[in-house]
């Protein structure tokens, strides 16, 4: 019988960059995602889109809605689920409470960050964002450039 290869601890499947981007992320919650059917092997196959992703808290639930998980090639056909159905996120109620509550501050929103597994188990990064103005993108470029300028004056100072 064959052996199974070792699987790494934190496999991380997708990484929102484009929330980071667009999104000053001040606070973050590890959630557990609850998927049916085949959408663990289709995580495993990395077909997955964050696309415009975002959670919220309704009914004292937290929802991850706009996730697109793509039907799993051989997966079974009597249980046709939607790629980008709405999926509870898995969390504690006073993670649940003080996400709710930081979102419920005007111009804050909850937005994927990163989807990977901790061992057997889906788990999603949530932050809590808010949105950057078109000056606040162009000041994070600028401090990148010059962070990269002294660290490229240094090495040429050695």
């Amino acid at each position: 019988m064959a052996e199974r290869k070792p699987r790494p601890e934190d496999a991380t499947i997708a990484d929102n960059r484009r929330s980071r981007h667009d999104y000053e992320i001040l606070d973050t919650v590890e959630c557990g995602l609850e998927l049916k059917g085949a959408e663990v092997k289709s995580l495993r196959a990395r077909n997955v889109a964050f696309g415009d992703a975002y959670a919220l808290v309704k009914g004292g639930e937290l929802w991850l809605l706009g996730l697109k998980i793509d039907r799993f090639k051989n997966a079974s056909t009597h249980e046709e689920l939607a790629p980008d159905r709405t999926r509870r996120l898995l969390a504690k109620p006073a993670e649940i409470e003080r996400l709710y509550k930081a979102v419920a501050l005007k111009g804050h929103t909850l937005v994927p960050l990163k989807l990977y597994f901790k061992g057997p188990w889906a788990k999603v990064l949530i932050g809590v964002g808010r949105g950057k103005s078109h000056e606040d993108k162009r000041e994070t470029v600028k401090r990148r450039e010059a962070d990269r300028e002294m660290e490229r004056a240094l090495r040429r100072g050695r």
